[in-house]
């Protein structure tokens, strides 16, 4: 399995998991023209795309995507919020509710953030093992059972984490005018901060886990090279900053 990544920041967010036979889309942010040409041109391969929320940068373009037949997996409150409820492709789903696409399952989870009905997800495929995606929430609160409160993800292969923002950065950039506190303050209720990210990677099982994916750092508020060296300090992982363009080959259950 490589793991595409076409977007990962507010311009734009798609990611791709594709073993060259099947092709499961993440985020319809980013033009599908993009899309088509990271995958070859084999868009037959694509067995489905899941939304987290209806926000630009993740749905913008979920209007070709069906246009070309590409059934679309998300939240009822996003579908509504998108305005494509009564599509055919839609699929409504549930929170923890499994569902098959292709030889991919995922279970949407609630996620915390500034939208309808946002989701997180861990995606299970046989090669690549299960993976957790995260992006656009304050923290994570994941129940496998509905009734507990706790942040451990069972059995995780693969991790794609928000690392959005650092508070001191955050903070000195009100101080110098580069930004608005109003932004600020929605940045720090609605994203995942470096602390929240890291402190939610310690508290999994990474035994069995071969990469840890940063996703959706800010333009101005993040610092990539530092986040990256101390989440791998910590964890003892192999840890990648997502960038446009890149691919991630040998995204697999195990190394080898």
């Amino acid at each position: 399995m490589d793991l595409k990544i076409i977007g990962s920041s507010s311009k734009g967010n798609c990611y791709i998991f594709d073993n060259g036979e099947e092709a499961l889309v993440v985020e319809c942010g980013i033009p599908f023209n993009r899309v088509r040409r990271k995958m070859d041109f084999k868009i037959k391969h694509i067995v489905g795309a899941v939304i987290s929320h209806e926000h630009g940068d993740h749905a913008k373009h979920v209007g070709k995507f069906l246009e070309l037949f590409i059934p679309v997996y998300t939240s009822r409150g996003t579908a509504m919020s998108l305005g494509i409820e009564g599509n055919a492709l839609v699929h409504q789903v549930a929170d923890h509710e499994l569902v098959a696409i292709g030889k991919f399952r995922v279970m949407p989870f609630r996620v915390e953030h500034d939208a309808a009905e946002p989701f997180g997800f861990l995606i299970h495929h046989p090669e690549m093992g299960t993976v957790l995606f995260a992006t656009d929430t304050r923290y994570l609160r994941y129940a496998p059972f509905k009734n507990e409160n706790i942040i451990k993800f069972p059995g995780l292969n693969n991790i794609l984490l928000e690392c959005n923002y650092r508070h001191d950065i955050l903070e000195a950039n009100i101080v110098a005018g580069r930004l608005h506190p109003a932004m600020a303050n929605r940045t720090k209720k609605s994203h995942c901060s470096f602390a929240e990210c890291r402190a939610t990677l310690l508290e999994q099982d990474l035994s069995a886990v071969n990469n840890i994916v940063l996703i959706h750092l800010s333009d101005g508020n993040a610092n990539a090279s530092e986040f990256q060296a101390d989440i791998e300090a910590v964890t003892g992982k192999t840890v990648t900053v997502a960038e446009s363009g890149m691919t991630i080959k040998n995204f697999n259950k195990t190394p080898f």
